[in-house]
């Protein structure tokens, strides 16, 4: 009796022990670490990760030669870790660093010795059964010159907030007398966790683990310590990513969008194809050894197909950042984009026919006409073929332009711009140009593009004596990021399609100036990451206004067609109303087609009332005369009126 009472409250106890830690978060970061060397920015010597959310023991990031509390997208770092000391110690010798998280305390200590202390909101990130611990690597999925370049004798984590004296009680391959979560020796025999919470290690880029130590030799190197065994490619080799059989009800279907594995931040849609009877399209992820380009194909850009990820830092020898794809004038398929973290632009030409074999990128080098490397930077480029030679771009402000004859050696041709640049096109000629794709629509040469200001964007314009001279500007979207990064295709059929990555919060300007915040919407848990907007047709006619339009093929999608025609309301007459029926939907469409005296207001036009439990009522937006307006609502219900349009 006394034992079964005895045990009771012992579980009980236990419960409310781990139910405090989930809730407060509080935990216990240790690691004994040698640098190779201090130049070295945005490696970590520890990091506790579940999804996309991590903590870590980070060097040099966000100020060189300095630790910090890396997290993710540096929600619980401190903003300037500038005032932190310089690391001191000569290359290879160990020191110990600690992070402790306590309440909303974050203290980092270096040897027993307070190095920072500041207030931030704490997380959870022990309790989950998906949470995995990275050595080397900021975080699973981080790019390049995000490495430990040295060595790791020992690691440990525990799952309260240890004290200043705890931890300069702890010692190098003893047990200390509170209880570590996790802990790593790398003895022999004792590789993984001695702990056995994670049992699985995964090396990845050269890390090895060797004399009692983990050997971080920087590049790729890293490794992550799972609780489960990884699934085949899940942490190295080829993925594909794939839809779940059950995706959650709120998760987009007809947008692409990445689902996983790993996340998508940046998304950006690269390296556009028609080839061989398939519509091709890039866009980076998350990829276990950094940011990767997924790939997918479409025989109507409505319905994908996700390949094999082979575009990765394995294979490349940096992570994959935004360019464009072009054919050569031998009718084969190419693609120029930014190897991050190696400093150059890099191209590479496809090896078969479903663009999944590529051949070693080769770096551009661009010299002067006297032979010279010319002082520029290397940044988003895109690649075109005009008048029977190749050009590209290096974007950013005030963007550079190079030829090539060959695609090997490449002559330094000076900015892009024309020095006739209008002053009246409401941007400096020095605004941001990045993710640029040039092309010529109707006569012009329209130059796409983003400002990371601003937001996507594009010129028209013509080349005059070598350069690009825009005579008209606009904008693309009206709320800075949230149609960001574009890139488009030439169908056989002549037709200008874009994308362009619709981004979750990425950047705190995503929120100003606006009167509602939706911020919940955009985890994971409701929607995808990754994005990509619905395929906008553009085209130029004589008139030079540009017109975009949703492209032609998603009527694919379009079912149960109801048509209402020779509606009459006269002025202050009761609006009829009439009733949809489907047999099922998740999305209703409609397109008004009306006329008017005057302009109606947004209060004039038809409202669509769903049934209880669908969607709040909505009405179409500001109509021109003799125009159309289209609206659209999702999440409606089965063989029931899906609305009811109140005109």
């Amino acid at each position: 009796m006394h034992s079964w009472k005895a045990a009771i409250v012992t579980t009980f106890f236990m419960a409310l022990l781990a139910r405090a830690t989930a809730d407060t978060g509080d935990k216990t970061l240790v690691s004994w670490v040698a640098l190779d060397n201090t130049t070295q920015q945005g490696g970590s010597a520890l990091t506790v990760q579940t999804g996309d959310q991590f903590d870590g023991i980070v060097f040099g990031e966000r100020a060189r030669g300095r630790w910090m509390a890396g997290s993710d997208y540096f929600h619980r770092t401190q903003a300037d870790p500038s005032s932190n000391p310089q690391e001191s110690a000569p290359p290879g010798t160990l020191v110990q660093m600690a992070s402790v998280y306590q309440g909303n305390q974050i203290r980092l200590y270096r040897n027993g010795q307070l190095y920072a202390s500041y207030e931030a909101p704490n997380i959870d990130l022990l309790s989950s059964a998906e949470t995995q611990v990275v050595f080397g690597l900021r975080h699973q999925g981080a790019g390049g010159g995000d490495r430990l370049q040295g060595f790791i004798e020992e690691a440990r984590i525990y799952n309260r907030a240890l004290a200043q004296e705890e931890l300069r009680g702890l010692e190098l391959g003893k047990a200390s007398p509170i209880r570590p979560f996790a802990w790593w020796t790398f003895d022999k025999g004792h590789e993984i966790d001695r702990m056995g919470r994670f049992p699985f290690n995964t090396l990845l880029g050269g890390a090895r683990i060797e004399q009692g130590r983990l050997v971080l030799g920087g590049g790729t190197a890293a490794l992550i310590a799972t609780m489960h065994r990884p699934q085949q490619g899940s942490l190295a080799g080829p993925q594909t990513p794939a839809m779940p059989a059950h995706p959650p009800r709120s998760w987009m279907t007809y947008h692409l969008a990445h689902p996983g594995p790993g996340g998508a931040v940046p998304a950006d849609p690269n390296c556009a194809f028609f080839w061989k009877g398939r519509y091709h399209l890039h866009y980076i992820y998350n990829h276990p050894e950094g940011c990767a380009f997924a790939h997918v194909s479409s025989t109507d850009m409505v319905h994908w197909k996700w390949h094999p990820t082979t575009l990765t830092r394995g294979f490349t020898g940096h992570g994959m950042f935004s360019g464009t794809g072009f054919l050569t004038l031998e009718g084969r398929p190419a693609i120029i984009y930014h190897g991050e973290g190696s400093g150059r632009n890099q191209i590479a030409f496809a090896l078969d026919d479903n663009l999944e074999r590529w051949s070693k990128p080769t770096p551009i080098e661009p010299l002067t006409a006297s032979g010279e490397k010319p002082s520029i930077r290397h940044w988003d480029p895109d690649g075109f073929v005009k008048d029977g030679t190749y050009y590209a771009l290096c974007g950013g402000s005030n963007p550079k332009l190079m030829k090539s004859a060959d695609l090997k050696s490449w002559l330094y041709l000076g900015d892009l711009y024309h020095d006739r640049f209008p002053a009246d096109l409401g941007v400096p000629r020095e605004e941001d140009t990045s993710c640029p794709n040039l092309f010529q629509i109707g006569g012009k040469w329209m130059l796409l593009c983003i400002s990371h200001n601003l937001g996507a964007r594009y010129y028209l314009g013509d080349f005059v004596d070598g350069k690009y001279l825009p005579t008209h500007h606009a904008m693309l979207n009206w709320a800075r990021w949230d149609y960001f990064a574009p890139e488009s295709l030439l169908t056989p059929d002549g037709r200008r399609v874009i994308w362009a990555w619709c981004t979750p919060w990425v950047n705190g300007m995503q929120k100003n100036g606006r009167a509602k915040n939706f911020e919940n919407l955009l985890k994971p848990a409701f929607f995808q990451q990754g994005i990509q907007s619905l395929p906008r047709e553009v085209s130029l006619p004589a008139d030079g206004t540009l017109r975009i339009e949703p492209l032609r093929e998603l009527a694919k999608l379009r079912h149960h067609r109801v048509v209402t025609q020779s509606i009459a309301v006269p002025p202050g007459a009761p609006r009829p109303a009439h009733d949809v029926y489907v047999r099922s939907a998740s999305t209703l469409e409609s397109l008004l087609d009306a006329e008017s005296a005057a302009r109606p207001k947004v209060g004039d036009l038809p409202q669509f009332h769903p049934p209880v439990g669908a969607l709040r009522p909505f009405h179409a937006g500001a109509l021109q005369r003799g125009h159309a307006a289209v609206c659209a609502a999702r999440g409606l219900g089965a063989h029931r009126p899906v609305a009811r349009a109140v005109w």
